[in-house]
């Protein structure tokens, strides 16, 4: 297959659009979501990179669909930009079915590095393993990782990015030894001899994360060339960064400045570094940069874990683990503090919410701050992953928007069962379609790299309520499954509202920028499986292609 891609950074525009006529769109399926005219003939987009009407337009060029479809450009609405980026630099174990691969890529680059050199990595998931080796607390132990890396340190982030599985050399870089406690959000996972077996839950990974060496400018610009090509794949012409740092700002705006942003950028600042989060209260949002391609206007703070790491904070304990609820990872008080702050200086919040417990918390701050009925302020849960069935109107009630990944259930659903049991997981685990029936807005994503950043993937997982392999029969839980058209909405229109964007795009409509996805097959009405499938031939932003596939 033949492609061409925006070359960010070192050249121009690839493709075949000139910014000195309008184009005319035709000859394929169109689905605008905009209620006024769902499925034109044809959209003429004018040389501002806006759609001109939704019909033919005279002396334009011409981009013949030749029966392919196209629907508004997917806004990715959770993901960690410089995540998928550096994915790509370091070990990708987001594939391994096992320990003995994990440790088989570690002496792979192990062979390749230089004595002393850190091996860093991310995707691994235990409860995905096709086989189990001897577990502690739930997680592997490093005794194999010792062997094949004895000089080098090795750090390897859970696919959650909520723990972490180092080797001896590593630890002992960090000082951690039998004597030493971490008292905290977090855990250093020990065996039944106090020995520790490599694994750091929650904010314990701070203790050997910390002594790993800087990435350089270079390297970060990489990144995110890297993940900016990634979305253009993939149909994504929006991307809301659930925690960006100051460096990875100061970044996007220098590809701003550079005209290589091939995505619009929605930040979210992390709310877990306390000089940044002061320093941006005083200074408010920054809103519509450049032509509405880069904004900073949201806090994220994280209430708990995941339930992978059973780091979730839960209102009764793990099925798997005995009087175990998971734990927050910041204190209550702190997160009502910041959101009213952040009210009181423009800024929109994203909690990270996991487990039924935090989900409650969170949704507690928020009905008290604005005594419940203040939609304005469009605050979000990120993930809303496990709700209690008494706090799921509550969404909808009080204008709480869920930010959900429907690419979770497909990953998790079949272990997630065992850390919740099937009464929790049938009542408040993944429940869309309650959600939206209680009157919730519901903005999907993939939280890429904890996932791969295919919105075709998590589109699937909405409606489908299965793997990624097509199972089981029906699906998991299958009263929960969305349209096809509220799942696409989900994805564009929803998402836009989500990160106050609504107006300027999301639907494919007159006024709006011209930010497109051509795909080879009609998602809203082809074979289920299809999905999957389903090929991106080209992505247009503000009318202009930043990547296209030949077929």
């Amino acid at each position: 297959m033949r492609y061409v891609i925006w070359a960010l950074g070192m050249m121009g525009l690839a493709g075949i659009l000139s910014a000195e006529a309008d184009i005319r769109i035709f000859g394929g399926t169109i689905h605008t979501l905009d209620a006024a005219n769902p499925k034109p003939d044809a959209l003429c987009v004018g040389t501002d990179g806006r759609f001109k009407a939704l019909s033919a337009c005279d002396d334009a060029e011409l981009i013949d669909l030749k029966g392919a479809t196209v629907i508004p450009g997917f806004n990715e609405a959770h993901g960690h930009l410089m995540g998928v980026g550096f994915a790509k630099l370091n070990l990708d174990l987001s594939q391994s079915e096992s320990l003995e691969q994990i440790v088989s890529s570690v002496a792979e680059a192990v062979d390749q590095a230089e004595p002393g050199e850190w091996i860093v990595g991310r995707g691994w998931h235990q409860s995905k393993w096709t086989t189990q080796p001897k577990f502690v607390k739930g997680f592997q132990t490093n005794e194999t990782l010792n062997e094949v890396s004895p000089e080098n340190p090795v750090y390897l982030v859970h696919a959650s990015g909520h723990a972490a599985f180092a080797n001896d050399k590593a630890l002992e870089m960090a000082g951690i030894d039998a004597d030493t406690t971490f008292s905290g959000d977090g855990e250093i996972i020990r065996d039944a001899n106090g020995r520790a077996t490599g694994v750091l839950n929650e904010r314990a990974q701070r203790l050997v994360s910390k002594h790993i060496p800087a990435v350089s400018l270079s390297q970060r610009r990489r990144a995110l060339t890297l993940a900016l090509e990634e979305l253009a794949r993939e149909g994504i012409t929006s991307f809301q960064d659930a925690g960006a740092s100051q460096a990875d700002i100061d970044l996007y705006k220098t590809f701003l400045s550079e005209g290589a942003l091939s995505a619009r950028v929605y930040v979210m600042i992390t709310g877990g570094d306390p000089d940044m989060l002061s320093d941006w209260l005083d200074r408010g949002p920054e809103i519509n940069l450049g032509d509405d391609e880069l904004t900073i206007r949201s806090i994220k703070l994280v209430a708990d874990g995941a339930l992978g790491s059973r780091g979730a904070w839960l209102l009764a304990p793990y099925e798997d683990r005995a009087n175990h609820v998971g734990l927050p990872t910041m204190p209550v008080a702190d997160m009502e503090a910041i959101s009213h702050l952040a009210y009181q200086n423009g800024f929109q919040v994203g909690i990270h919410a996991i487990g039924d417990r935090a989900n409650r918390e969170v949704l507690d701050i928020f009905d008290a701050l604005f005594d419940g009925r203040d939609r304005g302020v469009r605050y979000r849960i990120e993930h809303a992953q496990h709700i209690d069935p008494a706090d799921i109107p509550r969404f909808g009630q009080l204008g709480v928007i869920a930010s959900m990944q429907g690419i979770h259930l497909s990953s998790d659903r079949p272990w997630a069962i065992d850390r919740l049991g099937p009464k929790r997981i049938k009542e408040g685990a993944y429940v869309w379609r309650s959600l939206l029936d209680t009157g919730a807005v519901i903005s999907n994503g993939t939280d890429a790299p904890v996932e791969p950043v295919s919105a075709l993937a998590s589109y699937y997982a909405l409606v489908s309520r299965k793997t990624l392999s097509g199972s089981p029969e029906g699906g998991f839980e299958p009263e929960q499954k969305l349209t096809r058209f509220e799942a696409l909405r989900s994805y564009t229109l929803d998402a836009a509202y989500a990160a106050f964007e609504e107006k300027v795009k999301g639907s494919l409509a007159v006024g709006k920028w011209a930010d497109m996805a051509i795909l080879d097959r009609d998602i809203l009405t082809c074979a289920e499986a299809e999905i999957l499938t389903t090929r991106v031939l080209r992505t247009i932003k503000g009318g202009k292609t930043v990547y296209e596939q030949a077929p």
